[in-house]
């Protein structure tokens, strides 16, 4: 199996993807905004609900307009290729042969791309800093956009988790009015119309009860490698328990991702200070422990 054309066929999907991701928040935008918290907010006597109407419905639009910023950068983010002046500085990709390393020293060795037919920068795979290709955002996920993405993971996972919380109550209790009078055929019918007209708004409490548990298992996952500074792809590489060359410390392994300006780091962009200085974000080169060989 050519696995280039595979990733390129999965563009396809991704576009539907894309779609889904906008469906799932209409729906949620509608369960818990128009259909359940704005009615409250407009409607209720007690100052104490509505108060917590209007703190739910103004944390969810922050959630929202966090998610979607995150996520239309992370998609239109390029995440990095090998640059002309990097093949030009290095020798080109014709003098090389396939699997050989070309330079060694403080940034690591500068290998050999047999499909790209080029030299490529440490940690690279055809993008710079490849960790993986993402359908739902139909682009892969590199070194100029491995932000963007935890951040999109990160705000979709307190969104769905918010809708949860407010939809899923409703949720038990439908239901348990339903065991309550299923010995009742009249009023059991009455219930199943009732469920036909809230269908919507359950299954949508579902749905994101199940996008949470899976957030939750990436949010982790991403968080391991972020602290010891490894790709999804580079898992595969690590030798046994040898720490890892470009584990810096958890502090700077953070940085080199987020940058070191803090009030850019729950934002889907970077300070022009860390972007000048912090050259693992341009995904070239990448500081190496002083105590391991490269």
């Amino acid at each position: 199996m050519n696995l280039f054309r595979f990733c390129s066929g999965l563009k396809v999907l991704g576009y539907f993807m894309i779609l889904l991701v906008f469906a799932v928040v209409a729906v949620s935008y509608y369960a818990v905004v128009v259909n359940t918290w704005w009615p409250i907010l407009i409607e209720s006597s007690n100052r104490g609900l509505s108060a917590l109407a209007c703190l739910i419905i103004s944390l969810f639009h922050f959630l929202l307009v966090m998610l979607l910023w995150s996520y239309f950068t992370v998609v239109f983010t390029d995440p990095g290729s090998v640059p002309e002046h990097f093949r030009r500085e290095h020798g080109g990709g014709e003098s090389l042969e396939a699997g050989t390393s070309t330079d060694q020293g403080a940034f690591g060795s500068i290998g050999y791309c047999p499909k790209c037919r080029n030299v490529k920068p440490p940690r690279q795979r055809c993008v710079l800093k490849m960790d993986h290709h993402c359908v739902w955002i139909v682009n892969c996920v590199g070194a100029r956009n491995y932000k963007f993405f935890l951040l999109f993971l990160l705000y979709t996972f307190l969104e769905t988790m918010l809708d949860v919380v407010v939809l899923l109550p409703s949720f038990i209790k439908f239901f348990s009015e339903a065991i309550k009078h299923s010995s009742s055929p009249g009023k059991l019918a009455s219930l199943v119309l009732a469920f036909g007209e809230c269908i919507l708004y359950h299954l949508d409490a579902v749905l994101n009860l199940a996008f949470v548990l899976s957030l939750l298992c990436f949010v982790v996952m991403h968080l391991s490698l972020l602290s010891t500074n490894t790709t999804s792809v580079e898992v595969h590489e690590k030798n046994g328990d040898v720490r890892w060359k470009y584990d810096l410390g958890k502090k700077k392994n953070f940085e080199q991702v987020f940058g070191k300006k803090k009030a850019f780091w729950l934002l889907p962009l970077y300070s022009k200070d860390d972007l000048h200085s912090i050259t693992s974000l341009q995904g070239l080169q990448f500081p190496t422990r002083s105590d391991i060989i490269p």
